[in-house]
């Protein structure tokens, strides 16, 4: 049977310092992000997902986006090492969270840097983002992780925002989303769809055509929607402060062996 788990991580008492490299710095509601990121679990749970917590590293701020700390195929983990040196110490807790769950655990190695919220799966495709946070040594790693499992890894130049996935996502059919004034070049993916808004580039697949998106994207959402598919709105307003989206807030792990 697949699994259904979804790993995530509590906001740090320290999120209002997180990292911001596109946006401009604007005050983050500490109290009103605890209640977004509960809410963001809940809608997992109510969908079929047995939301998994990885240790609190309440020192470091942007630790909430767990999905940085680690790229996982299969019943594979590979630790991330990431771009930006003042989230490594997030790493160790999210490690021992995936050995817990029976993975078998790989790592990124100096002088590779590597960032989870850069990989996107679709099936057996795993297309990396090679920019801001992830190098050319850490898209060497992770092709050498998981190609011998059978992936095909494809990399991606990303240039106009933080990670590959805060520029694209796809769709269940494997149609990549994007809004496309963010996405670097449409044409390397073989279906692209532009959505109308920049918060409607990201969805979370939670089986049976729902999608989990951010509530700031209604056009998308209705765009979705016309396609015979089903929104499942959350709002992540003070995430969305921190280049934060519906994908970075937890790890989806479909492929445990159960």
């Amino acid at each position: 049977m697949p699994s259904q788990k979804a790993l995530i991580r509590r906001p740090s008492p320290r999120l209002a310092e997180g990292l911001v490299t596109h946006l401009e710095r604007t005050p983050v509601d500490l109290a009103l992000a605890l209640d977004q990121w509960e809410a963001y679990a809940g809608a997992l749970r109510t969908h079929g997902w047995e939301t998994v917590e990885a240790e609190p590293a309440d020192d470091c701020p942007d630790s909430v986006f767990v999905e940085d700390a680690v790229v996982v195929f299969r019943n594979v983990a590979l630790i991330g090492r990431p771009g930006a040196e003042s989230r490594r110490g997030e790493t160790a807790g999210v490690e021992e969270a995936v050995a817990r769950l029976g993975c078998s655990v790989n790592w990124v190695w100096e002088p590779g840097t590597l960032d989870g919220g850069d990989v996107l799966k679709v099936g057996d495709t795993i297309y990396v983002g090679q920019g801001g946070r992830t190098n050319g040594a850490g898209i060497q790693q992770l092709r050498a992780t998981f190609e011998p499992l059978g992936a095909r890894v494809v990399a991606v130049p990303v240039s106009k925002v933080l990670h590959l996935k805060s520029a694209v996502t796809a769709l269940p059919d494997g149609t990549i989303i994007g809004y496309e004034p963010l996405v670097d070049t449409p044409s390397l993916f073989p279906r692209f769809l532009a959505v109308p808004e920049e918060a409607g580039s990201h969805v979370v697949l939670l089986g049976g055509g729902k999608l989990l998106m951010a509530a700031s994207a209604p056009k998308t959402a209705d765009l979705f929607a016309g396609l015979g598919l089903e929104p499942v709105l959350v709002d992540i307003g003070e995430f969305e402060k921190l280049e934060g989206c519906v994908t970075c807030l937890s790890v989806r792990l479909r492929e445990l062996y159960t």
